[in-house]
């Protein structure tokens, strides 16, 4: 158990790790995870020492811990809540539903990892005993794994979305988000509406960005993205001969890569300026700096409703790109794990 001396050692390296590697660059993941550390550790050195110093806040602590499980329930609850508001609010699609399957797997691991310690805790010891045994351990251990990798990433993305970007962008290229029947939807009329906030902005001050409206044409949609985004612009002020429409692009990183060609292909190499909504920036920020782009990510407001499934969607995005680095990350579980069984059948 961390003494009062040993939590504050780790808040200060973790900070200072945070803030080494966010002067370097803002955009690595890395960052999200020294900021939680350090987070985490200033809270345990506040709570040891308020403990030691203040009659009864020991037991308060331990009170509120109780609570957990009641938070962990609401949460669920809450979850499963939002699921339903998407799916109806949003239609039927495999993103909408993460919030939905989120909430029931809150109930349904820790039922499972129950049950399995349950079973095996009998009169009678067995092979498949410790065989449950270690998997509810296994299980344990990775969904904490992922349940603190997703803190990092959420509590990243929103400081990263609030950091203010010194730059003179040469062009701000406005990533798309889906058409409803050949119409910019509300989502991605934020986007574009913050674009036009910093184009204006920057004609204020005597320079000239290039405002770049990015995305393909989607098998549902009419026509491309990028066209449609560029209407909007340009009907809501923006010089025609600044807007550069992308329209080939099928992905983010298509976006950020055709962008960029477009960009350069225009003569207005430079600085970029990339908006996208809240939940969306972390995770574009860290692909602009995989093709080594000059940019930086702003965010644009996002309903509330549907910012809980879209962390969701962005934290898995960013789990299947990281793929490697979590397996690597996951295995030490798995050995020890292995362990255990190897020596529970040792001993038999």
């Amino acid at each position: 158990m961390l003494t009062i001396g040993a939590a504050p050692v780790f808040a200060a390296l973790f900070l200072f790790l945070y803030v080494i590697c966010r002067r370097h660059d803002p955009r690595m993941l890395r960052n999200g995870v020294f900021l939680t550390g350090a987070a985490f550790f200033a809270l345990v050195t506040v709570v040891s020492v308020l403990s030691a110093v203040v009659p009864g806040f020991g037991v308060a602590v331990g009170l509120a811990l109780l609570l957990i499980p009641v938070a962990v329930v609401a949460l669920g609850i809450a979850l499963i809540a939002n699921g339903v508001q998407m799916l109806r609010a949003e239609g039927h699609s495999l993103g909408n539903l993460l919030s939905l399957v989120a909430g029931v797997l809150v109930f349904v691991l820790p039922a499972v990892a129950i049950t399995l310690f349950a079973l095996s805790t009998g009169p009678r010891t067995t092979s498949w005993n410790v065989v449950g045994v270690a998997v509810a351990v296994l299980m344990v251990f990775v969904c904490g794994y992922f349940a603190v990798a997703f803190v990092a990433f959420a509590v990243y993305s929103i400081v990263y979305g609030r950091i203010r970007h010194r730059m003179e962008p040469a062009a701000v290229v406005v990533l798309g988000s889906g058409l409803i029947r050949g119409e910019v939807p509300p989502l991605l009329r934020s986007r574009l509406d913050r674009s036009l906030a910093l184009y204006r902005a920057e004609r204020a001050a005597g320079r000239r960005p290039a405002l770049i409206p990015s995305g393909g044409q989607g098998a549902d949609e009419p026509r491309p993205e990028g066209t449609a985004m560029a209407e909007y612009l340009v009907a809501n002020g923006a010089d025609p001969a600044d807007v550069l429409p992308e329209t080939d692009s099928r992905s983010t990183l298509e976006n950020l890569r055709f962008s960029r060609d477009v960009q350069t292909g225009a003569g207005r190499d430079g600085p970029i300026v990339i908006v996208t909504n809240n939940y969306h920036v972390l995770r574009a920020a860290v692909l602009a700096r995989q093709l080594d782009l000059p940019a930086q990510v702003v965010g644009s407001p996002t309903a509330t409703y549907y910012v809980p499934s879209a962390f969701l969607r962005e934290f898995v995005a960013v789990i299947v790109e990281h793929r490697w680095l979590n397996l690597i990350a996951c295995a030490p579980f798995v050995l020890f794990t292995a362990f255990l069984l190897w020596e529970s059948f040792q001993q038999r």
